[in-house]
């Protein structure tokens, strides 16, 4: 199905197979072709928490009343924080108003306000009834209803009820309760798929419905089949082959090419129903805003199609908070045919086991399964001349990227002319060099073509090569970092190898590129710069965007350019994101800092950073109008003798001076997060994080606790 992409990429999964491996089998074009079930053993009943059934995982209300709300479970507070009496002052009001009810029951029982309190009960009482039984029972229902009545009365006087919450608030282990909300009606509960019972397809829901029960489906199979159905519902010519898959497979239907349905471990909470991801919980502080504290904060997909950058030193816990969280939940979004992730970081990066990717990209490793295509899947010299330029010197201030992308096109077009394919790393090293013998042969084998177009090209190349200002000499230098023996049989283009290309954009796949940063630091910065342009350059020009694209670098130091950056806010509008992390801003151009800031919708701050990072943030959090009290205090001078003389016992007593308080309110403009505070006030395991949808919504920096 091409609306869903679940059986287009089979046979992208890695195994074990000698190097040079042919290329990767042809996709299936049978919609829905599911792997039996011994394929890949389901988790029965698995849900976001191991404790709540796939029923009742489905059953839990949801609800986001802000960006980035842990929907799971969440009940929306108050819109303002409301005014909370202090303890001490609601017990001194509560005694008083018991002694003022004491004091009122005392003067009534004992006469002194007469008799004329008894009149309710002698008018509904007969006359008969004095001296009797009857009349005695009557008193005392009586005096127990005034009774009641004072306690009532005095109570809200002194704010009893208030009083005993606050108190019992405090208790260890005693919590107010939560009324549950009521079951969901039998046409609204999801476990029974009323979507396609609606469509009038009640056999399949019937037996989607007993999966659900029988603890057959995960959650992965939930948010997979219901991919499905939507697509169906686009495209209603594929009835009958959802039918027949559920059918015939069940929960096991329309499942993932690489038939796994789920991932071998979770390293954090997901509510794929939502497809989110939990990174915390906010902080229940006064920097939040009221609203927001204490909820759970997460990531989806509307929040990384703006782009996601992440600042903060070694060891503030930017990979195993953030980056292996949002990786994990795209993984499994893959699995549910709704997104494709592609996650680059140095080879020993703690991002899940290789048994939880489609394909592994051991760059530099000869045991790698998969090789990485140098053009990113193109066979036009130009356009592959454009991204291979931006990565290989995309970060030289001194090398013009036009000219570079000129001198790679008057190459790369007559080779691909005279040889049919795009060069490998030595066959370009050697043509960028200049190296006689390899422009004789090319020229040669465009004589023999007849091919005087590209012939004229080369010989260009010949003439600009030395000339000042001509780029090839910087792109020799470059391309000499990829032809070393850690790479031999790396980014060949003849065939041998088994190439991943970006093109692939358009499959479910869960892509894992582990960069070699122990030997080679310098050839990584350019490899995971080079994955950059490629993907911002195939983002683009999907020709399928219903699933969500995204990129994961877990350290993006010298891979930003103004090129790429310009290519990472065009993300947003072709359902693609880019998640970036940085251990601080200088390790980006500092040219580049204010366009970064401006081409991400989602900041982040871990603690730790530096100042300096910190007044980048600051500027881009920008200002907020806030309510202020100064206070003054006043020495208080008496006139008269006795005042004086009470003042000076006071002040003999206490050591101070009696005063007064003046008190001003005005509102001002301030900083959101000063650099100061970025710096200095993040507790360690936090973070401040501001979000944006790619709808345009936004929720202010908020300071998240990552250990929750």
């Amino acid at each position: 199905m091409d609306t869903d992409g679940t059986h287009d990429s089979r046979g992208t999964h890695a195994h074990p197979v000698p190097r040079p491996a042919g290329p990767p089998p042809m996709p299936s074009s049978a919609p829905y072709e599911a792997a039996p079930l011994s394929a890949s053993p389901p988790a029965p009943g698995h849900a976001p928490d191991t404790g709540p059934t796939l029923r009742e995982w489905l059953r839990e209300p949801r609800a986001a009343d802000a960006p980035g709300t842990w929907a799971y479970g969440h009940r929306p507070r108050p819109p303002e924080e409301p005014e909370r009496t202090p303890v001490r002052q609601l017990v001194s009001g509560a005694l008083i108003s018991l002694l003022a009810g004491l004091l009122l029951w005392s003067l009534v029982w004992n006469g002194y306000l007469g008799g004329f309190w008894l009149w309710p009960l002698y008018m509904f009482t007969p006359d008969s009834w004095r001296g009797t039984m009857a009349s005695v029972v009557a008193s005392y229902i009586y005096y127990a209803l005034v009774v009641g009545g004072l306690l009532v009365l005095f109570g809200r006087l002194g704010r009893w009820p208030e009083l005993a919450r606050r108190v019992l608030g405090r208790v260890p282990g005693v919590a107010p309760k939560e009324t549950a909300p009521p079951p969901p009606e039998p046409e609204d509960d999801l476990a029974e798929w009323p979507q396609l019972r609606a469509a009038g397809q009640g056999e399949t829901a019937a037996r989607l419905a007993a999966e659900v029960r029988d603890g057959r489906m995960n959650d992965v199979d939930y948010a997979r089949i219901r991919r499905a159905w939507h697509s169906v519902r686009a495209d209603p010519s594929r009835l009958t082959a959802f039918a027949e898959a559920v059918r015939g497979h069940g929960a096991a239907a329309c499942v993932h090419p690489s038939g796994k349905r789920d991932l071998p471990v979770r390293a954090a909470r997901h509510d794929l129903l939502v497809r989110q991801v939990r990174l915390g919980t906010v902080h229940d502080g006064e920097r939040n805003p009221y609203p927001r504290r204490g909820t759970g904060l997460a990531l989806d997909p509307v929040l990384l199609g703006t782009s996601l950058l992440a600042v903060g030193p070694p060891g503030a816990g930017k990979t195993h908070a953030l980056v292996r969280p949002v990786v994990e939940s795209l993984s499994l979004q893959a699995l549910a045919g709704q997104a494709v992730v592609i996650a680059v970081c140095a080879a020993g990066t703690q991002l899940g086991p290789d048994s939880a990717y489609d394909v592994v990209i051991r760059l530099g490793d000869p045991e790698s399964v998969y090789d990485l295509d140098l053009y990113g899947g193109t066979n036009d010299p130009d356009e592959a001349a454009a991204v291979l330029a931006e990565g290989l010197i995309g970060d030289l201030t001194d090398t013009d990227s036009r000219r570079a992308t000129t001198a790679l096109a008057q190459l790369l077009g007559p080779f691909r002319a005279a040889h049919g394919r795009l060069p490998a790393v030595p066959e370009l090293r050697e043509l960028l060099d200049g190296t006689p013998t390899a422009l004789a042969a090319l020229r040669e084998a465009l004589d023999a073509e007849g091919n005087h177009a590209m012939r004229r090209e080369l010989d260009t190349r010949e003439r600009q090569s030395g000339a000042p200002g001509d780029a090839g000499s910087a792109l020799a230098d470059r391309i000499a970092l990829l032809d070393r023996p850690a790479f031999a049989g790396f980014f060949d283009t003849s065939g041998r190898t088994r190439p991943f290309s970006l093109r692939t954009l358009e499959h479910p796949l869960r892509v894992r590129i582990d960069l070699p940063e122990r030997g080679h630091a310098e050839a990584s910065r350019m490899l995971a710069r080079l994955v950059l342009a490629q993907f911002t350059a195939n983002a683009a020009v999907r020709a399928d965007r219903s699933l969500f694209a995204c990129l994961v670098l877990d350290d993006a130091t010298r891979t930003l350019t103004g090129q790429t950056l310009r290519g990472v806010q065009r993300l947003r509008s072709v359902n693609a994101g880019a998640l970036l992390t940085l251990r601080t801003l200088d390790d980006v151009p500092e040219a580049l800092h204010t366009a970064l800031l401006g081409a991400v919708g989602c900041r982040m701050a871990f603690s730790g950073i530096t100042t300096w990072d910190g007044k980048r943030f600051a500027e881009a959090w920008g200002t907020e109008w806030v309510e202020t009290r100064d206070v003054t205090q006043r020495t208080v001078f008496a006139d008269q003798p006795l005042t004086r003389a009470i003042h000076a016992f006071r002040k003999l007593v206490t050591g101070k001076a009696v005063t007064t308080d003046a008190v001003t309110v005005r509102k001002v403009e301030r900083e959101r997060w000063s650099a100061s505070e970025l710096a200095h006030s993040v507790p360690a395991g936090h973070a401040v994080l501001s979000l944006r949808t790619v709808g345009g919504d936004h929720a202010p920096p908020l300071l998240v606790d990552l250990r929750s």
